[in-house]
């Protein structure tokens, strides 16, 4: 989507190079510094505009992005999950030991030594 101020800026340009050509043409310094006015405006405008439209499609990259890697991370966890399930399914009671030793080192860890 091209931003407003892209489109009312390359108008006021072309506007003010008309204008400051016309002044050229017919001798007036007045229009001739005004059209070159107005056409530095519209140039700064419109390149105010592409800078709003590069940073819409960076943001717009970076949701996609996001998305892609959440559903990349949703899609790995719901995979561990099934295999520690079917761990704990054909050995359960090596699944317990392991927990307990788990549970144990984190105790440890958390409380430390006294």
């Amino acid at each position: 989507m091209v931003d407003t101020d892209r489109i009312t800026g390359a108008a006021r340009e072309l506007g003010g190079k008309v204008q400051s050509g016309v002044g050229d043409l017919v001798g007036s310094h007045g229009d001739s510094l005004e059209g070159r006015m107005r056409e530095a405006q519209g140039r700064g405008e419109a390149l105010y505009g592409q800078a709003k439209d590069a940073v819409r499609h960076a943001a717009g990259e970076a949701a996609d992005l996001a998305d892609d890697f959440y559903a990349q991370a949703h899609d790995t966890v719901r995979e561990g999950r099934n295999v520690v399930s079917r761990q704990v399914e054909e050995a359960p009671l090596a699944s317990l030991l392991i927990a307990g030793l788990v549970g144990y080192g984190l105790a440890l860890l958390i409380h430390g030594r006294r």
